[in-house]
């Protein structure tokens, strides 16, 4: 996706389904979503997705919170010599970090890394906080930006060299109490995006090729966008006593002897946005959910010489009544009323509502649902109580839509031939696979992008079955498909 602020104002020019990539950039700027800057791959975040974006934050803070998840915030700034210490991790990451090397003209006597992930920096305060049983489990969490440089093609939200995430790090006395945070963790996650972003996810642990550099195991929440592209969503990686080791984290347990600590690390990226954005909005333009919509309704008065105002008295009053609706009114005399509806279906107001002097003769307005374009008359008198069940019903019809869209792009498929056309598509694909990364390896270069995307959680039995790659025997269900 080509950066570019040439777009005309008109409405979007291209269809979701001959052309996503451009919809999508049309789409970002349009909407006034998000807009391009001078460092490229760093997007501005324009008040309507910072918005969304904070109140999936506290949404999900709360929960954290409600689970004795404590904030903190630690330095940005992270000196070489902590980031080596964990060599795997280190070598995850070397390829995307951005390093400080001077202030001012002075340069600096040791290399200081802008945060890509903070295990480096936090991990050596826990080593000096950490002294015995008692200082555990330690559950931290900050909210924060990273940098991470490496890629050729910035798409807005998805893959920025900036972003905005959650990233937790927790710490425990014994394996198993770790491996128990990860129901609450994911619970979190899933809970959140499916009641606020509208989004069904499928949970799945990665492959060893595919985990999370310095972890024992990841676990990740998976979504299908419309363009057949699975996104790689709010994740959970169980590290044990990787990290604990490499930064020297030890307590004293209860039997008095001394032991590394457990370890987990947990996040949700603004990669999210995108894929609720994607997955929502269509040919018009932007469709918010109505439980991260700001303003949830926008009045648009039908005007006449005769009955002008009649009806602007209307909407003054409606829009004193509708006030936890966050109203917005359209009220400009120089635009036409199709045009002023073009404009609010691109910009995602989730309802419409139309008055003009044949709805004051009948005491009523036109509510018009922005995902359906489903009109519905409602007495004033009743305005309230059916905006907020009108809405409750457009929240439900998105999540169902997308768990359709889940639901029928999820497919199986056992001989190679058979597993590349699904994944053309637009679908993920269940596969026999034997487990060695020399065949993940091949998936790439059979079709160019095809990649494992996470182990069949149901385990079903595999006994006959032969590795989709290599024909050796399985060892597993393994799900497929393209990245986004």
């Amino acid at each position: 996706m080509v950066e570019s602020t040439k777009i005309s104002k008109e409405g979007l020019t291209v269809k979701k389904e001959d052309d996503f990539s451009e919809w999508y950039q049309q789409l970002m700027i349009k909407a006034e979503l998000a807009d391009y800057t001078k460092v490229s791959g760093c997007i501005v975040f324009r008040p309507k997705s910072q918005w969304i974006w904070d109140k999936f934050v506290r949404a999900t803070d709360d929960l954290f919170r409600e689970s004795g998840v404590e904030n903190v915030s630690f330095p940005m700034l992270i000196p070489e010599s902590l980031l080596l210490k964990e060599a795997d991790h280190v070598e995850g990451f070397a390829p995307e970090v951005a390093w400080v090397t001077h202030a001012g003209n002075s340069e600096l006597s040791e290399r200081l890394a802008i945060r890509p992930t903070s295990e480096a920096i936090i991990y050596d305060s826990y080593a000096k906080w950490i002294r015995s049983y008692n200082d555990l489990p330690m559950r931290y969490n900050q909210w924060n930006s990273v940098i991470r440089w490496e890629f050729k093609n910035p798409v807005p939200f998805f893959r920025t060299r900036e972003f905005q995430w959650n990233e937790g790090h927790s710490v425990f006395a014994s394996a198993e109490e770790a491996l128990n945070e990860r129901n609450d963790i994911i619970g979190i996650y899933d809970k959140v995006v499916g009641e606020m972003m509208a989004l069904p996810g499928v949970a799945g642990m990665k492959t060893e090729k595919e985990k999370f550099a310095g972890a024992v195991s990841t676990e990740k929440i998976h979504y299908m966008l419309p363009n057949g592209r699975v996104i790689e969503g709010p994740c959970f990686h169980y590290d044990g006593q990787n990290f604990s080791k490499a930064y020297d984290i030890k307590f004293l347990g209860k039997d008095e002897k001394e032991d590394y600590v457990y370890q987990n690390t947990w996040a949700v990226t603004t990669r999210m946005l995108g894929t609720m954005f994607t997955v929502h909005s269509d040919d018009k333009g932007l469709v918010i959910p109505p439980k991260l919509s700001k303003n949830k309704i926008v009045i648009v008065p039908i005007l006449f010489e005769d009955s002008r105002a009649e009806v602007l008295a209307k909407v003054e009053e409606l829009k004193n009544e509708l006030k936890e609706f966050a109203p917005l009114s359209d009220l400009r005399a120089d635009v036409s009323p199709g045009r002023k509806f073009a404009e609010w279906e691109l910009k995602g107001i989730p309802l419409r509502i139309e008055v003009g002097p044949k709805d004051l003769e009948k005491g009523q307005v036109v509510v018009v649902k922005r995902n359906s374009g489903e009109k519905v008359s409602v007495l004033f008198g009743d305005l309230k109580v059916r905006l907020l069940e009108i809405l409750e019903e457009m929240q439900k019809e998105l999540y169902d839509a997308a768990k359709k869209l889940l639901d029928s792009r999820m497919k199986s498929g056992e001989n190679i031939d058979e597993v590349v056309g699904l994944v053309k598509d637009k679908n993920m694909v269940k596969v026999p696979f034997c487990k060695n990364e020399a065949c993940e390896d091949k998936l790439k270069e059979i079709l160019p992008g095809l990649k494992s995307l996470f182990v069949d959680s149901a385990r079903g039995s595999v006994k006959g079955k032969h590795c989709v790659v290599c024909s050796k025997k399985a060892e597993y269900f393994l799900w497929v498909g393209r990245t986004y």
